[in-house]
């Protein structure tokens, strides 16, 4: 009696060794091609060792199990959700990543000079590339806390401002120093904003330093303030304009079996236009300290164009979860080779802003 929807699926307990095996060549199959899979099929690319008309069999058991569907066009039969549930949890294995991919992922990490969004970007476009879906990357949000704000000057007319915020994240940010400007003043500038504005946000400093000033608290000199000033506004000018989810890589989506589909993937691009449903699906991710990967109608955002979402957290230098990365493809993405870089790019970022 086939399951009636709504039932539990099955474990991988319930099924046979046979089963497994067919099953197994039935997703695998399914995720190299897009194509719906025959008895034949399997009986001819396999070292099973059993006939087309026992492969069929267990095919129509796995059926009735609500781990294959049938489509009404073809008489071979594809994974439904449920099945590739059931396979990433308890079948698939999980592919190592080759080390040009891990050089590839680790140098876009590095790039972006210091800002971070910039780097997230790269990082999300590189894994866009490798696994040919689209990236994704839920940026720290939120103004940055300063735990400590240092200055290096680059030349006489130009220094570094490092910026180490409460999560643990640093960023660099170039500034204009002011002609005759001594070297001590940067010194001074740091110790004074490290020894009294540490666990501000940038807006509580800058008003801070505004009330001082006003008081004439007589505790720094005005060159000081003005590069503690300019310091904390660098950072404030681009905060509004950060975003707070980068997407690359959508052109991936259009691969040739959508092309036969332009209406679900129109709805994709509808759901992707949704970006606070997104962030929101993203923000669970950062619930948890491991991967997420919602199949197919699993997640309401991605129900009606049937899209699965692998996604990451990754993490500040005090192991606090930052932000989140990941890809949306097809449910017939290939996991056992996107879960693993998926996790490396989380890895990388992670080090990155340790």
């Amino acid at each position: 009696m086939p399951r009636l929807p709504g039932m539990q699926s099955p474990s991988i307990a319930e099924l046979s060794g046979r089963a497994r095996d067919v099953f197994r060549q039935v997703v695998e199959n399914y995720v190299e091609t897009g194509s719906p899979v025959g008895s034949r099929t399997i009986s001819k690319l396999s070292s099973l060792g059993l006939s087309a008309a026992s492969i069929r069999n267990v095919m129509q058991d796995l059926e009735e199990m609500g781990l294959l569907a049938s489509p009404h066009t073809s008489a071979g039969r594809i994974p439904t959700e449920s099945g590739l549930r059931l396979f990433v949890d308890g079948m698939m294995q999980a592919a190592d990543l080759t080390d040009e991919e891990q050089s590839a992922i680790e140098a876009r990490a590095r790039v972006g000079h210091g800002r971070i969004e910039e780097a997230l970007a790269e990082t999300t476009a590189v894994l866009s590339g490798l696994s040919a879906c689209a990236g994704i990357v839920l940026v720290p949000k939120g103004e940055p806390v300063i735990r400590q704000l240092g200055f290096v000057q680059l030349s006489p007319t130009q220094a570094l401002a490092v910026l180490v915020g409460g999560d643990g994240s640093v960023e660099n940010r170039v500034m204009d120093l002011p002609p005759g400007l001594m070297p001590s003043t940067l010194t001074e500038a740091a110790n004074y904003i490290n020894g009294r504005m540490a666990g501000f946000t940038l807006a509580q400093a800058a008003q801070r330093l505004r009330a001082e000033i006003a008081d004439q608290r007589g505790m720094i000199d005005h060159a000081a303030s003005d590069v503690i000033a300019q310091g904390l506004a660098i950072w404030s000018e681009d905060g509004a304009k950060r975003p707070v989810l980068i997407v690359r890589g959508q052109s991936h989506l259009l691969d040739q079996g959508a092309v036969a589909d332009l209406e679900r993937i129109r709805r994709l691009l509808e759901e992707l236009e949704g970006k606070e449903e997104l962030v929101s699906l993203l923000e669970g991710a950062r619930a948890g300290d491991g991967m997420k990967i919602f199949i197919g109608s699993e997640n309401k955002l991605f129900s009606l164009s049937g899209s699965s979402v692998i996604a990451a957290p990754y993490f500040g230098s005090e192991g606090k979860v930052v932000g989140v990365v990941g890809v949306i493809g097809p449910t017939r993405l290939n996991y056992a080779r996107v879960v693993p870089m998926v996790d490396y790019t989380a890895q990388a970022l992670t080090r990155l802003m340790a």
